[in-house]
């Protein structure tokens, strides 16, 4: 580790929703490549105590870190670009940080200071950030503040920055991110946002090292000298970050504009060789030559109802399911063509799940409550009885089970006691360990959460994908299978493929008469990264290819939203 760490602010212009987290991200990859240990974290402007209670259309995924912690999405963003675990310690908000402040003042912590919102609140975040660098043992430390500059909620995140800066002026660097609009009717990139955005910068007391010029194209050489000119940062310091085709491009970006060794520079570093094998920025340039080359592809469709909102497709509440999709997708040399199905329209209209046939395979994600939930039902039953490979998370695991009881096992009334309180066959039930929590209506963070062991049965589908004999994933959930049903849905042809074996809870399900109708317990998808697909999602993506390239039926494929790949 560096003698002194090093701590990069990454901060967003006067627009939300420009990729601070990707850039975040790719940074710390770019630095990653030069040989030095690097971890990232993100400070969150919300009163919440975590993301878990924020509602997936208007904040996005909840990212389950593997001590447990639900997190900002870009969390998930930052494991899957640095390939390692980033934990709780690395994830702050404005509720948390205050949390922690006014029980300190309770337990005589200040010795009878009075306990103001300045200095103390910035001590509290520049604490957790020094101990989030020091539990990673981190060389360099890459710090996203949530929301814009010039707003109320996250001005503290930013005096926290001004302080340490202030402290540790060679330890501590800015970079801005921000929007360049092209109006449509003059097609001439706009550097006045940004001009505002530095000045807002300068407000709270900050001068950014770098500014990164987010826009539908490259920034051109007038442009850049004018944000140097009048944002009073070096031209070479300007760096252009286009739209890509892929996220995975922007770290390749950043080492085209040497990002990495200007910042190196800016701290007094130099780049260390890294081993080959080790090189992940060489190895991302052979999945981005796949995603540029590739056009072959495979068609699933993801039943859900957290992504629409209007004429909108809110893909961000998937994020890391779509992200898996894509990263199994490129290993096997085919383009992911995602396709959004909102469960709510096959309850309206039972003759729209005929479409389904037109899909190389299904997917039903993890979600919460009775909306759409009869629809998903009815999507697994049709991709069950047409042998679509069907890939079902959490949610998707449980209504799985409780559509095999009911029309394979003739269980009629079997359901789960989220939904029906009393149902005649409950076979999904409150988790003994949740029991209390539930009863009393205390739900936040009161859910199983975090890694858990998982040993696989033998010979199974689930098993020969891993390759091994026991796993550890990430859930997510306060309801579990009921294991008096076990022998009856076996004899059904369910199959339990995996058991946590501390709590004897079934974590894995399948059907043995199928070319691929798995469920699981937990959230695969948090753990895939475009240099390591998960295996389960390899698995079901090969299964869809095979169904892709044998017979399938041909059926006009409704009007749908598709995702950008």
């Amino acid at each position: 580790m560096a003698k002194d760490p090093k701590y990069i602010f990454v901060v967003g212009g006067v627009m939300s929703s420009v990729g601070k987290g990707v850039v975040s991200g790719s940074l710390a990859m770019v630095l990653q490549s030069k040989g030095y240990s690097v971890t990232a974290m993100k400070a969150d402007p919300y009163i919440n105590v975590d993301a878990g209670t924020m509602n997936p259309t208007e904040h996005g995924e909840v990212f389950v870190t593997e001590d447990g912690d639900e997190t900002d999405q870009d969390i998930g963003n930052y494991e899957r670009f640095l390939g390692k675990n980033i934990y709780s310690v690395n994830y702050m908000t404005t509720g948390r940080v205050y949390l922690e402040v006014i029980e300190r003042e309770r337990n005589l912590m200040y010795k009878g200071k009075c306990v103001e919102v300045v200095p103390h609140i910035p001590e509290e975040i520049i604490r957790r950030i020094k101990l989030a660098q020091k539990q990673s043992q981190a060389d360099i430390t890459i710090i996203e503040v949530g929301g814009t500059v010039g707003e109320y909620q996250n001005i503290l995140f930013l005096e926290a920055g001004r302080m340490m800066k202030s402290q540790h002026p060679n330890d501590v660097a800015f970079v801005l991110v921000s929007y360049l609009p092209v109006p449509g009717s003059i097609g001439e990139m706009k550097t006045k946002p940004t001009q505002h955005a530095v000045r807002l910068m300068n407000e709270a007391g900050l001068q950014p090292d770098v500014v990164v010029g987010r826009s539908s194209k490259s920034i051109d050489a007038v442009r850049r000298k004018k944000i140097a000119q009048f944002c009073s940062v070096d031209e070479n310091m300007v760096i252009s970050a286009p739209d890509c085709e892929s996220i995975y491009e922007v770290p390749l970006l950043f080492e085209k504009e040497n990002l990495g060794e200007k910042l190196l520079k800016r701290f007094g570093l130099k780049s260390k060789s890294v081993p080959p094998a080790q090189d992940r920025l060489k190895q991302l340039r052979k999945v981005v030559k796949v995603i540029k080359t590739v056009d072959q592809k495979v068609r699933i469709g993801v039943v859900g109802k957290y992504f629409q909102t209007g004429e909108f497709v809110l893909a961000d509440s998937y994020i890391s399911v779509i992200e898996a999709l894509k990263h199994a997708a490129w290993s096997q040399k085919r383009q992911p063509e995602l396709v959004w199905i909102d469960a709510e329209d096959y309850e309206k209209n039972p003759k729209q799940l005929k479409e389904l046939s037109s899909f190389d395979a299904v997917l039903i994600p993890g979600g919460f409550g009775s909306r759409g939930v009869e629809g998903k039902i009815m999507a697994i039953q049709y991709v069950r009885e047409n042998k679509i490979p069907y890939f079902g998370l959490c949610y998707g695991m449980q209504l799985a089970a409780v559509e095999v009881a009911r029309h394979v096992a003739g269980l009629k009334g079997a359901h789960t006691v989220e939904i029906d309180e009393n149902p005649e066959h409950p076979i999904i039930v409150v988790n003994p360990n949740q029991k209390e929590n539930i009863e009393q209506n205390r739900y936040g963070g009161t859910l199983r959460l975090g890694a858990y062991d998982c040993v696989l049965s033998p010979g199974t589908k689930t098993q020969k994908a891993y390759g091994v004999k026991k796993i550890s994933e990430r859930h997510r959930h306060r309801y579990e299978f009921n294991n008096a049903y076990v022998e009856q849905l076996e004899k059904a042809g369910l199959i339990v493929s995996g058991v946590n074996p501390q709590q004897n809870l079934v974590e894995i399900m399948e059907l043995e008469d199928h070319p691929w109708f798995v469920g699981t317990q937990f959230h695969p998808e948090f753990l895939s990264s475009p240099l390591k697909p998960h295996p389960l999602f390899v698995g079901f993506v090969k299964a869809a290819m095979t169904r892709s390239n044998g017979a399938k039926k041909t059926v006009k494929p409704t009007k749908r939203k598709i995702t950008k790949r």
